[in-house]
């Protein structure tokens, strides 16, 4: 077998935060699995000599699903070619690079794996929201907001949450925000904690949505907050300058 397979992170959005490898990757591949999640700027300039499969989802519709993905990767792949799952972010960071890497080795495929800058770290950060701070939090939780609907229960231990002093950092979670604040609140965390929703985080149309536990889901609603967007809650929210 002659090919390869590349997990890619392309970085929180656009070219400027892209790595050297990513795009010395990307430039050499023969064919490229992609999603809407790199932004306009990055998927503009995939090489027009690569195989380049839209693998996104669009208002709620999967253009292919999970197991076609690394069907599609597999094939090419023993077709002897190189191939780039193209991910927004870092690959393994919510981005089902763990459950992609398992099924390439599976069937013995050397894989590479491309850090990203994650947006989880990034997007804040870009709006003048540090994660960490020493006045404010000395921890910092990454949790998915879209959980595998499959499951039997959640994962997340929402009493565990609620307690935490630091900074908590939620990915595609803009659907379920009204049941998150709801579940927070509920099992003990205060109302007034603050909360930033960064939407479309580096690209031209940025917006940024802050409010608290008790009032961001319907801030959100009345501003119509849409994905893709980062959302921070805890006391580093106070340091953002709107």
């Amino acid at each position: 077998m002659t090919g390869k397979a590349y997990l890619v992170g392309s970085g929180p959005g656009g070219l400027g935060l892209m790595t050297i490898r990513a795009r010395e990757v990307i430039d050499a591949a023969d064919v490229i699995l992609y999603d809407q999640l790199p932004g306009e700027e990055v998927l503009a300039t995939l090489p027009r000599n690569a195989e380049r499969i839209d693998c996104g989802k669009y208002g709620g519709s999967h253009t292919l699903e999970q197991h076609e993905i690394e069907a599609l990767m597999v094939e090419r792949v023993k077709a002897g070619k190189t191939v780039v799952r193209l991910k927004g972010g870092d690959p393994f960071l919510f981005g089902r690079g763990g459950e992609e890497i398992e099924t390439l080795r599976e069937h013995g495929i050397r894989v590479e794996v491309v850090p990203g800058v994650t947006s989880a770290i990034a997007v804040p950060e870009m709006v003048g929201i540090p994660v960490t701070h020493r006045r404010y939090a000395s921890q910092v939780t990454f949790i998915t907001g879209h959980e595998d609907p499959t499951k039997p229960e959640s994962a997340l231990d929402w009493e565990v949450l609620a307690r935490l002093k630091g900074t908590l950092v939620i990915l595609m979670g803009v659907k379920n925000l009204p049941a998150i604040a709801e579940a927070l609140t509920a099992h003990g965390k205060d109302p007034a904690t603050p909360v930033a929703i960064i939407e479309r985080g580096l690209r031209p149309d940025q917006r940024v949505t802050v409010g608290t536990l008790a009032d961001i889901a319907e801030k959100a609603r009345a501003a119509g907050v849409c994905p893709p967007a980062v959302i921070v809650i805890g006391g580093v929210v106070e340091l953002y300058e709107g």
